[in-house]
This record gives C-alpha cells, structure tokens and sequence, in this order.
C-alpha cells in the first residue's frame, strides 16, 4: 500500500506536523528486527527502553522523505541524521519523575526535526501537543527559554505539581492544541521544539517485551540552510 501524506499546521505558531499513514512498505520487517534486539535505559528523560536502529535501516525508510522533510520545514541544505532508535515505553505512572509528568521539547534549536514512526499492532495512546498557558509558548527556543522556564517554575509553585500519571488533555498549566492516534506504520514529523507527550491509557501495560509493549522508531534529524 502506497503511503499517504498530509501536513496537519497546527496552534496558534502554526507549526507543521506531517502525518504519514502506510509509512514503510514492510513494517512487519521492523518488527521483527526489533524483537532481536537487547534494550537498556538511554538518558535520564525517556520513561522506558531503547535500542540503537541499524544504520542500513534508517537509510531505507529515510531516502523517501528526504526532500519532503528539507521543503516542510524550509531547510536548503542538507538533512542530516542524529540518531534513531527502537523505544519502549516501561515506566509505570506512578514512578513517573515530576519532568515526566509534563509536555517536553527535544532541543531548543528550529532546526531539529523529530520522526515517530508507531510500531506497535494494537492501539496504545498517541502523541499530543500542547501550549503552555502563562506565557502561550507552543515551541521553547533558546530565546525563550529563560523566560518559559521562569515561569515554569511560578506555574509549579501555583499549580502544585502534577500528579504521577502520564499527562492526558489540559492541565492548570497546559492547553493540550493537537492529538494523534497511535496507529501501526504511522509516523510523525515535527520540529523537536514543539511541547509534546505522549499519550498513554491510564490503564495500559507497559511490557518492556518489543512483541507486545509501546514499540515505536524515534529518529532525530537536523536539517540546515
């Protein structure tokens, strides 16, 4: 089945989205290299496992979108890749640390693009984006981020932190602006610095087994002008 393509701008910055359905021709391949693969903890921010995509598979699913991704989000020059890696959400909602807790930003730089490519068979939550309410940012910048996590921090101390569970909606402190289903051989392109989360049922298990847990592909690129 051939892919299909539509760029979603969303929020009040109007950021693009691309939204890919039937995204590689042979997800069921990626699966399958997953599955044989050893996960560990990679950095102190994402709640689960991961393990490192062969280089020759990204080459495969990225060669397609290339140009597509440089025209999005108006790059001239190359895209480049920073890594890419087989994730699986583990972390039960109440070991979530009080960061986890909240929408997150990837790197504070236009030019980084983040790629979510959803795995798994079954439906297991989405990705949602999110405004921060006191100072209305949807993306965080290095220019604005003195001044976000500021008031950040005023929004805690008033709000009070959120409770230990996987954000879902709007809270006190953010204005949940867009959702996207998890769906098999879906993927997601936006600029790293958009607030975003991950969308997971309340009641969902967390299997760190690739067969049956949140699997997805997440690729981080840099594009340049």
């Amino acid at each position: 089945m051939a892919p299909t393509v539509r760029i979603d701008y969303i929020g009040e910055e109007r950021q693009p989205v691309i939204v890919i359905d039937d995204f590689v021709a042979d997800p069921m391949a990626l699966r399958a290299e997953a599955e044989a693969l050893s996960y560990s903890v990679m950095g102190a921010f994402y709640p689960g496992i991961r393990a490192p995509v062969p280089e020759q598979t990204i080459d495969q699913f990225m060669a397609p979108i290339v140009d597509l991704i440089a025209e999005t989000f108006g790059f001239r020059g190359c895209v480049s890749l920073l890594n890419a890696a087989y994730s699986i959400v583990t972390t039960p909602p109440a070991q979530l640390a009080p960061i986890q807790r909240l929408p997150h930003y990837d790197g504070l730089d236009a030019e980084r693009i983040a790629l979510l490519h959803y795995l798994s068979p079954a439906a297991q939550g989405g990705t949602a984006f999110y405004r921060h309410r006191s100072t209305g940012y949807e993306t965080v910048s290095q220019p604005r981020y003195a001044r976000f996590a500021a008031a950040l921090e005023a929004d805690v101390a008033r709000h009070g932190l959120p409770p230990p569970s996987y954000i879902a909606g709007d809270t006190p402190i953010y204005e949940q602006i867009a959702r996207y289903d998890a769906k098999v051989n879906r993927a997601l392109i936006y600029r790293g610095y958009s607030l975003h989360c991950g969308v997971l049922p309340p009641d969902q298990p967390l299997s760190a087994d690739p067969r049956f847990g949140r699997l997805t592909v997440n690729t981080f690129l840099v594009g340049s002008d």
